[in-house]
């Protein structure tokens, strides 16, 4: 599968974070490798987006983070939403699946 351009994911990542974050608190690269699973390989975040994102996201009280051992027994950061992410995460579904419906109407053939 051909991987979505960078400039398409920009406005994203913080809806994708969300997401992958509602399903159980997660580290930074188990986020990556969930989305990278779930999208088939086309949704690639590099590090430093995805850390940039998260930082961004703990700032706006959308995330809170609290250290922990991971699969490999490393410390590392564990993110997961708050009630105001769980909350934008429902809000901004509904409007970005709008949008990408309105998207695939205008690229359908008539």
């Amino acid at each position: 599968m051909t991987r979505i351009p960078s400039e398409l994911l920009q406005g994203t990542v913080d809806i994708l974070i969300l997401r992958a974050l509602a399903w159980e608190p997660m580290h930074g690269y188990a986020i990556s490798r969930w989305l990278d699973a779930r999208s088939d390989g086309a949704l690639g975040v590099d590090g430093a987006a995805l850390y940039q994102a998260l930082h961004r996201l703990e700032q706006r009280k959308l995330v809170s983070a609290s250290w922990g051992l991971s699969e490999n027994n490393r410390r590392a950061r564990y993110y997961r939403p708050t009630a105001a992410g769980r909350l934008r995460l429902r809000t901004e579904s509904v409007v970005w699946h709008r949008y990408a419906d309105a998207v695939a109407k205008v690229l359908s053939p008539a």
